[in-house]
């Protein structure tokens, strides 16, 4: 494969924020694609079968192992980071890997590395979901990271916010050697994103712009009609909300890795300020009556958290705290309620069972969750802490 020089610029910060190799690391379009990718490598190796998962998530993180021909199955969260629990987790024959998803950039340690453990004594590899941490990577004793695959995003709402892109680092020294060795071979064969699809990425806060400003009825056919004339490329799509995805894996365009580049110069300064909120919620919420906290996002060194989840007494509550922070004027939104947000719409696909009693902690956690905003700081956090404040003494 020829990269990119913008290509080798960012596989180099990657692997300089992560103490990785630059050859470890792949770019592409979306990091949905890179997901694919890796499901897609899973199957060739290891045949059809489930991957573990969990509910508590973005559709877009289940869209790619379903488009491998693999069934997903949900997991029991844990309370402790809002992951998969580990000491809830039961592996089946069928299963074939274990997702490690670090929700709103949360990741715990120990949870990790257990789930990593029971994942490889099982002889299962793990695919690590950084989609809100990039350039954070989970990992045991030595440093050494934890996964055999870890995707991170550049995209929409994301710690970069560059709008597209994402990468992926394979594991040189995981124990699923055939399946990273698939995995890169698919990567190095991925043709560059096109000059339309190119195009397409720079009217994405102009329309969205447009479609902020209309009754959510015209919005959402305005939204339909120019994503059906290849005007605009949406963050989730109606056909991602149906188990599938928008078009093939690319990897992205020099004018994508650029902007990606140029958002990677501030990501130190985002993370110090997302710290300095979590610092404050941490403060504020150790004694609060009426508000649960996750204890990975409570203790231990502060994490710089793309949002940071509180459960609230009930979901009227969990609703007015969000809403309550966006009309103090800090935007933010109830990730992931509903699970698999934004919300599917053929739960069948997603194979999401009838019985749900092995899921109730996720379950219960979806039901109340309030998802607060990190990128206004101290100061905004401080603010936000006085909404909550009120809703939860009421």
């Amino acid at each position: 494969m020829n990269r990119l020089p913008e290509e080798d610029r960012i596989a180099e910060i990657l692997a300089g924020l992560t103490g990785t190799r630059p050859q470890d690391w792949y770019l592409t379009f979306k990091a949905r694609h890179a997901m694919l990718l890796a499901f897609r490598a899973v199957r060739g190796q290891m045949g059809p079968g489930t991957v573990v998962t969990q509910l508590l998530t973005c559709c877009t993180a289940v869209d790619p192992i379903i488009a491998a021909d693999l069934t997903p199955r949900y997991a029991e969260v844990s309370r402790c980071a809002a992951s998969i629990c580990p000491e809830k987790l039961s592996l089946l024959p069928d299963d074939r890997a274990v997702v490690l998803q670090h929700t709103y950039g949360l990741i715990d340690e120990t949870d990790s590395e257990n789930l990593v453990r029971i994942a490889h004594e099982a002889g299962l590899p793990v695919i690590e979901d950084c989609a809100h941490c990039v350039g954070r990577m989970a990992r045991g004793r030595g440093s050494a990271p934890l996964a055999d695959i870890s995707v991170h995003s550049f995209g929409v709402a994301k710690m970069l916010d560059s709008q597209y892109g994402g990468a992926v680092w394979v594991n040189p020294d995981s124990p699923f050697a055939d399946v990273c060795r698939d995995l890169r071979d698919r990567l190095a064969s991925l043709p560059v994103a096109g000059a339309a699809l190119t195009a397409r990425t720079k009217t994405f806060i102009f329309w969205n712009r447009v479609f902020n400003h209309l009754p959510t009825g015209v919005s959402r056919w305005l939204r339909r009609t120019v994503a059906a004339a290849g005007l605009f490329e949406p963050a989730v799509s109606d056909e991602e909300r149906r188990g599938r995805v928008s078009h093939e894996p690319l990897r992205p365009s020099a004018e994508v890795c650029r902007r990606a580049i140029e958002a990677f110069a501030g990501l130190e300064d985002r993370e110090r300020v997302r710290a300095e909120a979590v610092e404050v919620y941490r403060d504020a919420f150790a004694d609060m009556p009426g508000v649960e906290t996750f204890s990975s996002a409570m203790s231990g060194p502060v994490q710089p958290l793309l949002k940071f989840p509180v459960l609230m007494a009930d979901r009227d509550r969990a609703e007015r705290a969000v809403s309550g922070a966006c009309e103090a004027g800090y935007y933010t939104e109830a990730w992931y309620r509903p699970y698999l947000g934004p919300g599917v719409l053929d739960e069948e696909v997603y194979c999401v069972p009838e019985d749900t009693s092995s899921v109730a902690v996720c379950l219960h956690i979806v039901d109340t969750l309030a998802t607060l905003p990190c990128h206004a700081g101290a100061e905004g956090a401080r603010a936000v802490v006085e909404v909550v404040r009120d809703i939860a003494a009421r």
